[in-house]
């Protein structure tokens, strides 16, 4: 069985989907701290969502290294550490728990993802061909991304070496990296070794040389390659969905990312004629204010859905608006993470009562800690992924009494149309 301990809902899917269109049957669960694990139905990966990134080293290593625990003492053989596809969050932390819950003391780590314009060239990392520190992600609101490095950004949260290897050797093909690495651990104390990304076809050299390691980390690209090095599994019961698509009733599309993509595809789904509501974040710092808020919107949406229509609805993007949310925030105590939070929760929790109003069983969600929230809020425990709409893009299956069919998508991935597109693969399912 493989273990994957991921930071956060949409990267845990994320990765879920490079194994599972390889026919292997996949499960993501939320971590829960000091509770018995045991994964349903045997799965051949394990994903624990340990909601990480936000939280403090400290925090986001003693879940990680617990997480670890629990899949190593479910029978995993082989050990991932899915992070942010641009290192966001606590990586070093998380990279260093699951060493130690493991006893080892070397990990290869792959950041790059072609099919998502995230490549890494003499260990500078580039996001569609931008240094990372020039991309979106440099105004991250919670980790912004100066520099763009990648053994500069892990040695800065390890006291493990680290250390890279370059395209050249890795153009070189699967029996040379293997070779390279060999030595590395030779000479070395242990650590991590990061490896150049310029294209799926050094992913596949990268798969097929690290394919007998215990650990790896990064991003989910290699996951993708790694399935198909050890063996694509024969489709088996996976192959019939277990819920049906309630007649005469919408589906519900929540957006919280402030990353452009997702604007884009805001845009580009209202331009399809789709109704669009945007919930006012500067009326979530007070409670009378908010409930009056999420009212509106529960009302106004539910009665799209129920005339058949798809509706949308998103938390203010504008820069001006976030900017002033965030100020009135800090007045009011709150900090960034805790304004971030406030409007995920929102979110969430219109989601759930405008399901609960109209029966419908399919959702779509951008944004990785909105995800997160909508799932807390629907008591989702474990989800099976099912399809990929787009690369590292899935739709999944509740594991629950009443499943749900759901769309989690990160905030900076997607190509315009993918609201569109997931849409249409949430009714035809």
């Amino acid at each position: 069985m493989i273990g994957v301990v991921a930071d956060d809902i949409t990267g845990a899917n994320d990765i879920g989907i490079m194994f599972a269109k390889s026919n292997y049957v996949t499960h993501v669960y939320p971590f829960e701290p000091g509770a018995a694990f045991r994964a349903q139905g045997g799965p051949d990966v394990v994903i624990l969502d340990t909601d990480s990134r936000f939280d403090s080293a400290k925090t986001a290593y003693d879940k990680a290294y617990a997480a670890t625990r629990q899949l190593a003492d479910s029978g995993c053989t082989f050990f991932y550490n899915k992070t942010c596809s641009v290192f966001r969050g606590n990586v070093g932390a998380e990279f260093d728990a699951m060493l130690d819950a493991l006893g080892e003391s070397f990990m290869i780590v792959v950041l790059g993802f072609p099919k998502n314009g995230r490549t890494t060239v003499d260990g500078i990392h580039y996001v569609h061909g931008r240094k990372l520190e020039e991309s979106e992600f440099r105004h991250d609101p919670v980790h912004p991304m100066r520099r763009s490095d990648l053994v500069g950004i892990l040695q800065a949260q390890t006291r493990r070496s680290v250390e890279r290897i370059g395209r050249e050797t890795v153009e070189r093909g699967a029996e040379a990296l293997r070779e390279a690495i060999a030595a590395r651990k030779a000479n070395g104390p242990g650590g991590y070794l990061l490896l150049d990304v310029t294209d799926q076809a050094a992913l596949a050299a990268i798969a097929e040389a690290v394919r007998g390691e215990r650990v790896v980390g990064g991003s989910s690209a290699l996951a993708e390659e790694l399935a198909l090095a050890w063996g694509a599994k024969p489709a088996g019961e996976a192959s019939r969905l277990p819920l049906a698509k309630r007649d005469g009733v919408g589906i519900l599309c929540a957006a919280g990312s402030l990353m452009p993509q997702t604007a884009a595809q805001i845009a580009e789904l209202k331009r399809t004629g789709v109704a669009g509501f945007e919930l006012d974040t500067m009326r979530l710092l007070d409670e009378a204010s908010r409930e009056a808020e999420i009212g509106r919107l529960t009302a106004e949406l539910s009665a799209v859905l129920e005339q058949g229509r798809n509706a949308l609805y998103h938390s203010s993007n504008e820069a001006e608006r976030v900017a002033r949310t965030k100020e009135a925030g800090a007045r009011a105590g709150l900090t960034n993470t805790d304004v971030s939070r406030l409007v995920s929760g929102a979110i969430a929790e219109i989601a759930a009562r405008v399901l609960e109003r109209t029966g419908e069983n399919r959702l779509l969600v951008a944004g990785g800690d909105t995800s997160a929230a909508v799932c807390a809020r629907l008591g989702v425990k474990g989800m099976r992924v099912w399809k990929e709409i787009e690369s590292g893009l899935p739709s999944c299956v509740s594991l629950s009494d009443r499943p749900v069919l759901l769309v989690l998508k990160s905030g900076s991935f997607g190509k315009p149309d993918f609201f569109v597109r997931a849409l249409e693969h949430l009714k035809t399912q």
